[in-house]
């Protein structure tokens, strides 16, 4: 019995049973969220394709769906706070329904990219939007810093999890629809598009169903444990510090120097995702070896459950070295196994690659996570990880384009090859950045709770 108890304590499955119903909810909306942007992810280039746009304008409506989305998510993030996490989580989802039912009745290029824009439609597959930003933030300020990476590995999991069911889900409707009923691929994407569009509501149904406890309370004086730990108790020093909280923050220019690291350590592995989103992975597969959408789903269904599998194992491997040795460690090998995906000549070589990536891919999400809450002052979180995360799709929104660009002059391999080498150079910035200084400031931190 006590093995068993270590055993769900080492997975986190403890901490989420004891969660809050609002964690709990945040939790499922990421779960449909992205199951509908799997589904979508996995025909989005196809589709495009289908109707008529060349690979170039399929990655010129990629890069301006993510520039619109970096506006959207600019202002939404900005004044969350402000304007209430749950109405900004409830408007998201309203738009969300919205694009789904204007990709499932027009066909229009402009049309399809103001709906891809204002309602999120993901070319990743991953978080775009203002919701990453404003649900973190919102664990972060309902979840005790100690069982934080918990949380967000979890909160990771579950997103991968959607995500890979709404691509198992989608492949197989669009081979069904297709080889059983004899349908053409339009009308069967444009179904998936109408299950989208039903995503978004009953998405908005979870939202409604969070209560207060999620919106920043303005008695509170949010301090971290970590910043505590390395102040004099001192009441001035304790006044100062109510005003600089964080991880590294100690100083305004201690801040500002944190953000502008992150901002290009960040900004760089973003525009190498960019360059090899899911969207283009899964047409760069269906195009070079002529694979259906049913196999399609199948093997990115799989990816992505292993890529979610081995997030529990972040979690725990986070405690014991920290957050960015557990993020580069786990986000190296991957980024090598993406440069070579595209080098193999037979399927099978270019699949073990790409389940090998998988297996790593997603380790470094949770630990990411539970690194930027540590490290940001609480009453400035979400402003900052919103700022981050407009960073980091501007920076992805420049990739479609060139990939499209490569695509379309035969060289797509090479959008992969160049990704897998500027997300090596992501990882040794972000060792050399911050490892050295997470583990004394976590030491400090343990000791302060020791003595309490």
């Amino acid at each position: 019995m006590v093995y068993l108890t270590n055993a769900l304590n080492e997975l986190g499955l403890v901490t989420m049973w004891h969660s809050t119903l609002d964690v709990k909810l945040l939790c499922a909306q990421r779960f449909v969220r992205l199951f509908a942007y799997g589904g979508s992810t996995l025909i989005l280039a196809s589709y495009l394709s289908a109707i008529g746009h060349s690979d170039d304008r399929i990655g010129l409506f990629m890069t301006l769906t993510l520039v619109g989305d970096v506006v959207i998510s600019f202002f939404l993030t900005l004044f969350a706070d402000a304007m209430g996490r749950k109405a900004v989580l409830s408007l998201g989802s309203a738009l969300m329904a919205g694009s789904g039912l204007v990709f499932g009745f027009f066909g229009n290029y402009w049309a399809l990219l103001a709906a891809a824009v204002f309602g999120v439609i993901s070319p990743s597959g991953n978080e775009i939007g203002p919701f990453r930003a404003v649900e973190e933030s919102t664990l972060a300020h309902l979840t005790p810093h100690e069982l934080l990476s918990d949380v967000f590995a979890w909160y990771s999991l579950i997103g991968t999890a959607g995500s890979a069911l709404g691509m198992l889900v989608c492949g197989w409707i669009i081979n069904s629809l297709e080889t059983i009923h004899g349908w053409e691929f339009i009308p069967a994407c444009r179904i998936i598009f109408f299950v989208y569009a039903g995503v978004g509501i009953f998405k908005l149904i979870l939202t409604l169903g969070l209560s207060g406890k999620v919106e920043v309370q303005k008695e509170e004086a949010p301090e971290s444990d970590e910043t505590r730990a390395l102040l004099d108790p001192s009441s001035e020093q304790e006044e100062e510090a109510s005003k600089k909280k964080g991880l590294f923050a100690s100083t305004d220019k201690d801040l500002w120097s944190l953000i502008i690291r992150l901002f290009i350590l960040f900004g760089l592995d973003a525009f190498a995702s960019g360059l090899a989103s899911l969207s283009w992975m899964t047409y760069f597969f269906k195009r070079k070896f002529s694979l259906p959408e049913g196999e399609l789903g199948t093997i990115f269904f799989t990816t992505n459950t292993i890529s979610a599998a081995s997030m529990l194992v972040a979690s725990s491997l986070a405690k014991r070295i920290g957050n960015v040795k557990t993020m580069v460690f786990t986000h190296l090998p991957s980024a090598v196994c993406l440069a070579l995906i595209s080098v193999p000549s037979s399927l099978p070589l270019a699949l073990t690659f790409l389940i090998l990536r998988a297996s790593s891919q997603s380790m470094d999400v949770a630990p990411r996570s539970a690194f930027l809450a540590a490290a940001l002052p609480a009453d400035k979180r979400t402003a900052i990880m919103g700022a981050v995360n407009v960073v980091k799709t501007t920076s992805q929104s420049m990739g479609p384009l060139l990939t499209g660009i490569l695509a379309r002059n035969g060289l797509f391999g090479v959008s992969f090859m160049i990704a897998g080498c500027l997300k090596v150079v992501y990882d040794l910035g972000m060792l050399a950045s911050f490892a050295g200084k997470e583990a004394p400031r976590r030491r400090a931190a343990e000791e302060a709770d020791e003595e309490d």
